[in-house]
């Protein structure tokens, strides 16, 4: 069976699509951990889960594009980043961690457009593991796991927040250097 070409990215579009869903469900419930907030704990989860599909019906297929590679890193920061903020505003999430992550987040991005004509920057390794830790850490935050298993899970999710954010840290770092010497090799 063929897999038609646009089938990964339109996957991409409906999680970019869900972004603003999940946050109005996390939203309306106010921190209530009520059906919403399960609802959008696990609609979050689904959409992230997606990532690792499309790029793999892509990558089986011989399918990946270029506008691909653009959008996908652009649907993972739309849910993450409505996350960060979501906490945030329900004061579930220190604010200064929401900032760092979108620095970091809005910068790759705005990078990436800057340089699309020349080059696009897919992403990296440390890029994807720190996705990874991210959707493992919001999970966590976001489903009220704590009224079924108790507030020892807050203790996980202290430490999976923290390895998400020094990631996030890390693979920006990991991407400033690693264009400066790309930029340096392409000059020579």
């Amino acid at each position: 069976m063929t897999v038609p070409r646009q089938l990964p990215n339109a996957i991409t579009v409906v999680r970019i699509l869900c972004a603003p869903v999940f946050l109005w469900m996390l939203l309306a419930d106010g921190g209530a951990d009520g059906a919403l907030r399960w609802g959008a704990g696990a609609l979050f989860v689904l959409a992230i889960a997606t990532d690792g599909i499309d790029g793999h019906i892509a990558r089986k297929n011989g399918i990946v594009t270029d506008l691909g590679k653009i959008l996908d890193p652009i649907a993972d920061k739309a849910l993450t980043g409505c996350a960060f903020v979501g906490l945030s505003i329900l004061d579930e999430l220190w604010w200064w961690i929401t900032i760092v992550v979108l620095v970091r987040e809005v910068g790759i991005t705005v990078y990436r457009f800057i340089v699309v004509s020349d080059h696009v920057l897919a992403a990296a390794w440390m890029g994807k593991l720190k996705t990874v830790a991210q959707a493992v850490a919001l999970s966590l935050a976001l489903l009220p796991l704590w009224t079924v298993v108790g507030e020892w899970i807050w203790w996980l999710n202290g430490v999976t927040m923290t390895i998400a954010v020094v990631l996030t840290i890390a693979s920006g770092l990991d991407y400033v250097i690693s264009e400066v010497r790309a930029a340096r090799t392409r000059g020579a």
